[in-house]
């Protein structure tokens, strides 16, 4: 055995009395225990983990102590085949070598620097994407969604081309009074207006490439931040038909370069961008103007754990209330200060502590008439891909999965808010069981402070929602305007800087767990089918599912 190995298997062990330890210790029956919110958040958030990154030792030590954790709590093991563990399998795609991108137009060529002025990558696991002399079309927004009566597309065949979209929603920033204000949520981004979903329905409508046209105010963020994580590689879940689900090329372009490309093209872009914002809006080709793009790229496949537990309902097995918090962070990276440990400890030891707080109760208390699964999600920091699998290969049917109560960051201190933040607040009937039991404890609900961030669809409830799962997120300690909030965000937010210190209390936390436990105890003892809201954009996949159940 090499050194290396010895002290790994001793590490293990370490962890493991660890866990033991963790598991016996006392704590009020029925309470959510703070104490033990804190310790587990401690152990999991050490520098023993290395920053829990998916793929790397870190994981496999994360995926050890949760199993044995789960399994001390009295769990069963909830995977495929009697497992403790789902393997996810990941394709992983990187940059090989520069890229020649280009655009023709009135007779001329004119070459375009990726990261400068266009992002361009593919989830297409293939070793060389070229596309030549694709002609352009702006498809507005690039929405298409009947339940709010919008289609940007309208049957346009889009075949070998490459679209054009403005980012976030139509009515984004739209003046007070415009027909289109509030039509998809007003400030508040809508799945519509995610980068990623214009990237999966450029792929569904036909398109060679997309590329989102990037704003600051519409993106929430500066082109810097596009271009200092141009080079990273990009993941995916690994698909049955991958030319199909994926465009071969997709990215952002500069605003002032796509502004040229229509100038290039004889359109007024202010006037069509002011057309996108209505239901009549059709899409506009690019007339003379075509864009080359080939670049190499390097293409594999890893694998990834979901460590999931379960325990048995008594009447109805087969329906599920589930919780779930995503276990890895971003390992070790660029050193802040001469720490290259990026602990996660908030984000999101804290929210793991919390599931496994809330399955000791389950586990020790009567057991409850629907089952109950406790998922702690694979690389969530890389795009959702643990609940993304999961939920194009569930290990329990998602039309029986009565709901996803989600836990992404806790923040520690012991002083309870009054104010609940609810990310998606109004989006299905949950918030408004969280709320009957917050008003007993003199607390209250509210909206999430700043949905133009789209924060409802960045975390990993959202694959489950997207297939119809009702979906409850509520951000512990995150009310946009305490101290405690905003130094976090401004100072330790995916930053080594996120890291346990002695210090921590977790009383504030456990009180939001207790509710969040109480939510999915009451839907565990009842016949009740949560749903979403009427004119939502998950309704129509819910009511799909609740006629499966008939």
């Amino acid at each position: 055995m090499t050194l290396a190995r010895s002290a790994a298997v001793g590490l293990i062990a370490a962890l493991m009395c660890a866990t033991s330890a963790l598991a016996q210790a006392g704590a009020p029956s029925g309470r959510i225990d703070p104490a033990r919110l804190n310790e587990a958040t401690r152990v999991l958030a050490s520098d023993a983990f290395e920053g829990r990154a998916p793929v790397t030792p870190g994981e496999d030590r994360t995926i050890e102590w949760l199993s044995q954790q789960f399994q001390a709590l009295g769990l069963e093991p909830g995977g495929p085949n009697g497992s403790w563990v789902q393997v996810a399998q990941v394709s992983r795609t990187s940059q090989d070598g520069p890229a020649a991108i280009s655009v023709s137009a009135k007779g001329r060529t004119t070459e375009l620097q990726r990261a400068k002025d266009v992002i361009v990558s593919s989830d297409r696991p293939v070793e060389r994407i070229s596309l030549t002399d694709a002609p352009l079309v702006f498809v507005g927004y690039g929405v298409d969604a009947p339940e709010r009566g919008w289609d940007d597309y309208k049957g346009v065949d889009l075949t070998g081309k490459i679209m054009l979209v403005l980012v976030n929603d139509p009515d984004f920033g739209a003046p007070e009074g415009h027909p289109v204000a509030g039509k998809f949520d007003g400030q508040a981004m809508t799945f519509y207006g995610r980068w990623t979903y214009k990237f999966q329905v450029a792929a569904a409508h036909g398109a060679a490439g997309v590329l989102v046209i990037h704003d600051t105010p519409g993106a929430g963020y500066p082109w810097s931040t596009l271009e200092n994580s141009s080079t990273a590689p990009k993941f995916d879940i690994v698909r049955a038909d991958p030319d199909k689900e994926r465009v071969a090329a997709q990215g952002w372009i500069q605003g002032a370069v796509a502004e040229q490309l229509f100038k290039d093209a004889g359109l007024d872009f202010a006037a069509l961008k002011d057309q996108a914002r209505t239901p009549d809006f059709r899409p506009v080709a690019l007339d003379g103007v075509t864009m080359s793009i080939d670049f190499g790229q390097k293409a594999d496949r890893v694998e990834t754990r979901n460590v999931i537990g379960r325990l048995p309902g008594t009447k109805y097995p087969d329906e599920t209330v589930m919780f779930g918090a995503h276990w890895d962070a971003y390992g070790r990276a660029t050193p802040k200060n001469g720490d290259d440990i990026y602990n996660g400890a908030v984000d999101n030891a804290t929210g793991v502590a919390g599931i496994m707080e809330i399955a000791r109760l389950f586990a020790e208390g009567p057991r409850p008439e629907r089952s109950t699964v406790f998922i702690s999600w694979a690389a969530e920091e890389t795009g959702l891909l643990g609940a993304e699998y999961y939920a194009a290969n569930p290990v329990w049917p998602l039309e029986t999965t009565v709901a996803n109560i989600n836990m992404d960051s806790l923040l520690p201190g012991t002083e309870i808010d009054p104010n609940i933040v609810v990310i998606g607040a109004g989006k299905n009937d949950l918030d408004d069981r969280l709320a009957v039991l917050a008003a007993r404890e003199g607390r209250r609900l509210i909206p999430d402070p700043a949905p133009h961030a789209g924060a409802f669809y960045r975390s990993d409830h959202f694959p489950l929602a997207r297939k119809g799962v009702p979906a409850l997120f509520a951000a512990a300690g995150f009310t946009g305007h305490n101290e405690a909030s905003r130094d976090y965000v401004a100072n330790r937010y995916h930053q080594p800087t996120d890291e346990w210190t002695p210090d921590w209390k977790m009383d504030a936390a456990a009180a939001d767990v207790q509710l969040l436990y109480e939510v999915g105890r009451d839907l565990a003892n009842s016949r009740d089918w949560p749903a979403w809201k009427p004119g939502d954009e998950f309704e129509g996949a819910r009511n799909a599912s609740a006629s499966s159940r008939k």
